[in-house]
């Protein structure tokens, strides 16, 4: 413990320090630049489909260069704000790092938001130039109503617009950024009302990007898998700028489907696989389906060979499961993976505490887009199948008006806060204080150690008729190993509105399996009623479901596949 405090991953900073940068932190431009240098014939971008296309970091910097000169040569100024919007690829990052390079703003959009949202976001971001796929490019700012200079293609194929790959202009060296300077801004939500802009600055990104490696060591031989949209904080931080500031290769994933992500992983040699608790638990929960076919038996004794695994990787810090459980990884196409890391929502412990049987270094990390996004992140030589994580370093963490069991307002503090909402002071000062402090809005507790608990959203609490707080997600995470459910909200219900007292309400999207299984209506409704009646004997009195509803429709969900809770309410209105 004592070397990995007194070595930091990021000293080697002090060999360019002075030379390609000033301060404590290199920029964004100044970060990947250095990679460039350290390892120009690494494999920087890779993609397999629709056709393979791969660059180094050299030939990644000639391109990235190319984008950048040819917008110094429109005209661009310093801090123009600039949008890049499309599926994951080599090219989405060359235009990210193109708009950096130039010394404008970068503003990744959501592609699954429709075209009036997209642009009302470009709208209120005074978003001047747009860099998005082909088949969305002749439909954004059709009329002209958003203003944009110039649309510039992702893909090859877009008649009358430019591609980005064929860019070029003048050599020309972009405007100088500031370490304290926005670098770019995420749009949260707000596609209706004042939108929230996180404002990210390259010190945001860059110092969370070395202090997550506090708690992990990555390497330039890496292998990281971007299947989550690229656009969403936890991607482009944790897999975009986590594998180019030590020169590791990004894949990248275009479809979100278990059949390419088993291919992508076994072609790329996949060592960093990042994923959220839905991809993981349908992963784990069809390897283990496979293996209870093979009968009592051979079930019962892969289970307790997983768990003496467990506990000696656990207790004596030694991996056997990976040589063990060999053949079993080949179905997930994790044979070459070295640490899997879920984020984005809550994961049984279950899931993760199968994957570290297995052989898997799988942790669990937390964070916001507020906080660039990472600010706890399990170390996997003393992981905690309960907690999202260890603080990594430079972040501060106070639980504010804790309950009886410690559970209170997590607040968090750091290098990695945002400097604020874009043109939105209120809602800024609704969460950040004047002195750094940021409201996340989540609730939970710290150990002695500065693991953190997460118990669920301030937002979602269910306040039963004793008085009781009921968290959604925890009763959630009850319900992710059942195949016969695809998806599960859970929400309250007045039970008296004198008092404002609320029932716990399930909604529930069976699986197409279950569907199959249980044809009628009648049959389908009662298997449902018979797993809550098993996930209630599990839960506290005041937290058990009093009500269940069925969609026949898939519950609204975000591009991260988040439910939204919000408008399933709104669907399920009484």
């Amino acid at each position: 413990m004592a070397n990995r405090e007194s070595v930091k991953p990021w000293d080697f900073l002090d060999e360019f320090r002075g030379r390609e940068f000033s301060g404590k932190w290199p920029t964004v431009k100044e970060a990947f630049h250095i990679s460039c240098i350290r390892y120009p014939n690494n494999e920087c971008f890779k993609v397999f489909t629709p056709k393979y296309m791969v660059f180094t970091y050299a030939e990644a910097e000639k391109k990235i260069r190319e984008v950048a000169n040819y917008l110094l040569s429109q005209g661009v100024k310093k801090g123009d704000k600039i949008g890049v919007s499309g599926k994951n690829s080599p090219e989405w990052s060359i235009a990210y790092l193109g708009i950096i390079y130039a010394g404008c703003i970068v503003v990744p959009l959501d592609i699954l938001l429709k075209d009036s949202e997209m642009e009302t976001l470009m709208k209120f971001g005074g978003v001047s130039r747009l860099f998005i796929d082909s088949d969305r490019i002749s439909k954004i700012d059709s009329d002209g109503s958003v203003g944009l200079v110039e649309k510039i293609s992702l893909e090859p194929s877009a008649d009358g617009f430019k591609y980005v790959l064929d860019l070029d202009g003048p050599e020309a060296e972009g405007f100088k950024a500031e370490g304290d300077e926005v670098a770019a801004i995420l749009f949260t939500s707000g596609t209706t009302g004042t939108p929230k802009g996180v404002m990210l600055t390259n010190n945001n990104l860059i110092s969370d990007c070395y202090l997550a490696q506090g708690n992990m060591t990555i390497y330039s031989t890496d292998v990281f898998y971007a299947i989550l949209p690229i656009h969403h904080a936890y991607t482009m931080l944790a897999v975009f700028f986590e594998s180019f500031s030590v020169g590791a290769c990004t894949v990248f994933g275009k479809k979100l489907v278990v059949t390419q992500i088993l291919k992508e992983l076994k072609e790329g040699k996949v060592t960093m696989f990042l994923a959220v608790p839905m991809l993981f638990n349908k992963m784990i929960g069809a390897l283990m389906a496979g293996v209870r076919k093979k009968g009592v038996l051979v079930y019962g004794l892969i289970k307790f060979l997983m768990s003496i695994s467990g506990a000696i990787k656990k207790v004596f810090k030694v991996n056997i499961g990976k040589k063990m459980f060999g053949f079993l990884l080949k179905n997930l196409s994790l044979e070459s993976n070295r640490i899997c890391i879920c984020g984005g929502g809550p994961l049984p412990a279950s899931t993760f505490k199968m994957f570290n049987q297995l052989g898997i270094d799988f942790v669990q990390g937390y964070g916001l887009t507020e906080t660039s996004p990472i600010t706890h992140l399990n170390p996997t030589y003393a992981y905690i199948e309960s907690s999202v994580g260890k603080s990594i370093p430079g972040c501060e963490v106070k639980i504010v008006d804790p309950d009886e069991d410690g559970n209170g307002v997590i607040y968090i503090k750091g290098p990695m806060v945002m400097k604020g909402y874009y043109n939105n002071e209120e809602a800024t000062r609704e969460v950040l204080s004047q002195d750094g402090w940021l409201n996340t809005g989540d609730v939970g507790h710290e150990d002695a150690n500065h693991y953190l608990y997460l118990t669920g959203r301030a937002k979602s609490i269910i306040v039963t008729d004793g008085g009781k707080n009921v968290f959604p997600e925890e009763i959630e995470d009850h319900f992710q190993l059942y195949d016969e459910i695809d998806q599960i909200c859970i929400i309250g219900y007045l039970t008296n509105r004198e008092t404002k007292a609320e029932g716990i309400r399930a909604i529930v999207y069976p699986s197409a399996n279950a569907k199959k299984t249980y044809p009628t209506e009648d049959a389908l409704k009662a298997r449902m009623n018979e797993i809550i009646s098993e996930v209630n004997k599990e839960l506290q009195s005041y937290k058990k479901i009093t009500r269940l509803d069925i969609s026949s429709e898939a519950l609204p969900m975000t591009s991260t596949k988040k439910i939204k809770r919000n408008e399933v309410a709104k669907i399920f209105k009484d």
